[in-house]
């Protein structure tokens, strides 16, 4: 151990052996490579230890440390073709270099001109599942599309039988999104199962594994989240084809125009038998601050926070903005400003509103720091400058950690809208546009995607602490539908400053390898004989 850190110490000294080993820019398993460029990089929790020797004895050792630097340097770079190339260069190549090209290009897929959107069914979704479709057949996998439109790839490996593991994210953004969320996790598992391919292990497979790129998380189009996975799990109702959007397009009539078969017998195809099912993995940006306040690249979620979405509709009287006197005015526009205020107060006191009443009994106080509710869009009619509008409609988003908590908020929330309206003296209807429990991981996932993150040291230059951080995720995500239908786990990527859902969104490259790598070593550790 003694000798081989002197010989990491002196290459430094010879330049010329790292012509050597060309192939390996982590130099981890490469000594003759270990350039001060790549020192300046690496942290200084992950550099080597050095021992201190005396000049005489360094001089006299020169001639068998360059030897025994050259050999290594040939070990390094021995073999031929793809097979020859170090381990460290396919991470390298695939896993951060081709997959953040390939982010990258899906960033360019978008229906609007000046900013990423990319919605359920429009044709820049179609085109991103045309492109991703081409990167799991790159990788190996045989593919298909469903009659939801969700792409699917599929190894068999050695008993193609057995019970499949579903690898998973969405490739539908929400309107002026950030390139990350969702492409990430869709990339990470193709590009890990390319190395797979690549390295000759595809086919040692315990079981197979079939990436899916989801056609419908953010529910931005319809309205509702996670048509393409809650599809799969069977816990979509056919009556969702007949879900419009704003254009009075049905689901049924998108998937028509997209030459989907759009009958109820083929939306019951796309569910999933459980007992096909083995669990499912989905690797996804943080959206949050709390991994880069704790300086680490990746974090295991412990589970996912329940959601609930309305839409509120209030109705007044529409007149003119200079001939009706105040007084006289029913005024939804003001009413629903009158509510959103009302919500905002609810959601950052829920104390002040729940702890008198005695149905709300029972209700876990701690709770309340995780309860968020967001007023995401509002819209009104007819929309001019000199009119008294006469409907007004907003969307609201309540999320809480613990699922009684969210039912008492949207309780309490309904109940007091209707007070509001009636002294207003406007008319307010609640729709409930979507409703989902709060899901958690499975243990046993999430053990050992931590011990993958763990198995990344020796692979990467940086150190990973023991303590893997364990979160809850405020954010929806496919791993709740997928819950209905088997047990779940999530890993989760730093971004910068936790901004998501904007252009402002961003992954370091090296982030997107530690989180290719460690999906890598958790289906070795956990997949391959």
């Amino acid at each position: 151990m003694e000798s081989i850190n002197v010989v990491r110490q002196l290459t430094i000294t010879y330049p010329r052996v790292m012509s050597f080993c060309p192939y390996t820019p982590s130099p981890q398993n490469c000594p003759a490579v270990r350039t001060s460029q790549w020192r300046r990089r690496v942290s200084p929790m992950a550099r080597p230890l050095r021992r201190r020797a005396s000049l005489s004895f360094l001089n006299g050792l020169k001639p068998l440390i360059f030897y025994v630097t050259l050999l290594l340097s040939l070990l390094c770079s021995a073999g031929t073709g793809r097979e020859g190339i170090a381990e460290e260069e396919l991470f390298l190549d695939i896993l951060r270099d081709e997959a953040v090209d390939r982010i990258y290009q899906l960033g360019k897929v978008s229906d609007a001109d000046n900013y990423l959107e990319r919605t359920f069914l429009s044709p820049a979704s179609m085109r991103a599942g045309n492109l991703i479709q081409k990167w799991m057949e790159d990788a190996g996998l045989k593919t298909w599309v469903d009659y939801m439109g969700n792409v699917h790839g599929r190894a068999g490996g050695v008993n193609a039988t057995a019970e499949a593991l579903l690898i998973g994210s969405h490739m539908d953004t929400v309107i002026d999104a950030g390139m990350f969320d969702g492409s990430l996790g869709i990339i990470c598992a193709v590009s890990a199962l390319k190395v797979l391919k690549v390295s000759g292990k595809l086919g040692k497979l315990s079981r197979p594994v079939e990436v899916i790129a989801f056609s419908d998380e953010e529910g931005v189009r319809f309205q509702t989240t996670f048509l393409g996975s809650a599809a799969m799990a069977g816990i979509l109702p056919a009556t969702a084809l007949k879900i419009t959007d704003k254009s009075g397009i049905s689901v049924q009539d998108a998937l028509l125009e997209n030459s989907f078969e759009a009958t109820e017998e083929s939306f019951a195809k796309v569910k999933y038998d459980p007992d096909s099912v083995f669990g499912y993995v989905e690797v996804h940006i943080e959206q949050g601050p709390v991994l880069e306040s704790l300086a680490y690249p990746l974090g295991v979620v412990k589970g996912i926070a329940g959601q609930t979405r309305l839409k509120v509709t209030v109705e007044g009287s529409q007149g003119h903005a200079g001939t009706v006197p105040m007084f006289m005015r029913r005024d939804p526009m003001v009413a629903a400003s009158d509510l959103i205020v009302l919500l905002e107060s609810l959601c950052k006191h829920p104390q002040n509103f729940l702890s008198y009443d005695e149905q709300y009994d029972g209700i876990p106080t701690e709770s309340f720091a995780a309860l968020v509710c967001t007023v995401g869009e509002i819209s009104c009619w007819p929309s001019a400058s000199n009119v008294i509008p006469g409907q007004v409609y907003f969307t609201v988003d309540i999320r809480a950690m613990d699922d009684t908590t969210r039912e008492a908020i949207v309780l309490e929330f309904s109940h007091r809208v209707k007070e509001k309206c009636q002294s207003r003296r406007v008319n307010c209807t609640i729709e409930h546009k979507h409703n989902a429990k709060a899901a958690y991981c499975d243990k046993e996932l999430s053990l050992q995607l931590q011990q993958a993150v763990h198995s990344t040291v020796s692979k990467t230059p940086w150190s990973i602490r023991e303590d893997v951080p364990a979160l809850m995720s405020g954010a929806g995500h496919d791993a709740m539908a997928i819950s209905h239908l088997t047990k779940v786990g999530m890993l989760f990527v730093r971004c910068r400053g936790g901004v998501s859902h904007s252009p402002a969104e961003h992954v370091l490259d090296d982030d997107i390898w530690a989180a290719g790598l460690a999906l890598l070593q958790f289906l070795e550790q956990n997949v391959l004989y």
